[in-house]
């Protein structure tokens, strides 16, 4: 009888990068960095990116194979070291390696991973010690303690449900549907940050009226979503969250 054997780690860190490159390129993305331009960003742009996916390459192999939560952290860690070395200091994605980080590592455990599992797993080997983490300081946890957000380690921690039950539905339409989908709900506290409640309301609602018009299947679909793109771009709005989400949907569909 053959042993079945967890998911190459090699093979969990291609799917990985693969994801984050595909998010990138992928237009239109309201607000958010594309090979088109650069969104509401004036630090980063499609290059700094590029260099943010070659120093991340070895990251998700090693944290697919890491042994214990410590090692998990100390990978991430230095991870963002090697990102912010590559990008001049840039954050590009300290998210994805985080969130992207977790279920790449409970991939490697698993030997018939399914989206809903790997998500599961998180909560399951690692759920408590998220939550006992110290908050770390950053724009995202000063937007938690203002807006009173959830954020991306509970969301972690409770297995990932805007991610199962909202993302990964709507990218059967396609990765743009799920984005919006993502965007029309998600407390996303790189909108906090950037444009308070307001902000964040604007992108929802926006969002919204994309989907309420027929999303991808309406005919004027790029149109409606290019709009968006130039309101974000002038409120100085970028659904990071959103995007972090994205490219965990599209790791997960690669690899289940």
């Amino acid at each position: 009888m053959t042993r079945q054997l967890p998911i190459a780690g090699v093979s969990i860190g291609r799917a990985a990068i693969r994801a984050l490159h595909a998010e990138v390129m992928l237009h239109p993305k309201p607000g958010l960095v594309s090979p088109v331009d650069n969104g509401a960003h004036r630090d980063m742009d499609i290059g700094t990116f590029m260099r943010s996916l070659f120093a991340l390459r070895g990251y998700f192999v090693a944290i697919s194979t890491a042994t214990d939560f410590p090692q998990m952290q100390r990978l991430g860690i230095e991870a963002e070291a090697r990102m912010m070395a590559a990008t001049g200091g840039v954050n590009t994605h300290r998210g994805a390696i985080f969130s992207l980080g977790l279920l790449a590592a409970a991939a490697g455990r698993m030997t018939s991973p399914t989206p809903d599992a790997v998500c599961m797993a998180v909560a399951h080997n690692w759920g408590d010690a998220l939550r006992a983490m110290p908050a770390r300081a950053s724009n995202g946890t000063a937007a938690i303690r203002r807006h009173g957000a959830t954020g991306a380690r509970i969301h972690a921690a409770e297995g990932f449900p805007h991610l199962r039950h909202v993302v990964l539905p709507a990218m059967k339409a396609g990765p743009v549907q799920a984005l919006f989908a993502s965007m029309a709900v998600l407390e996303d506290t790189n909108l906090l940050h950037r444009g308070g409640a307001a902000g964040l309301a604007h992108v929802q609602s926006g969002a919204r009226a994309f989907l309420a018009a027929g999303g991808v299947h309406a005919h004027d679909w790029r149109a409606r979503a290019a709009a968006l793109h130039r309101s974000c771009v002038a409120r100085n709005l970028s659904p990071g969250g959103s995007a972090d989400m994205l490219a965990c949907a599209m790791f997960l569909r690669s690899i289940c």
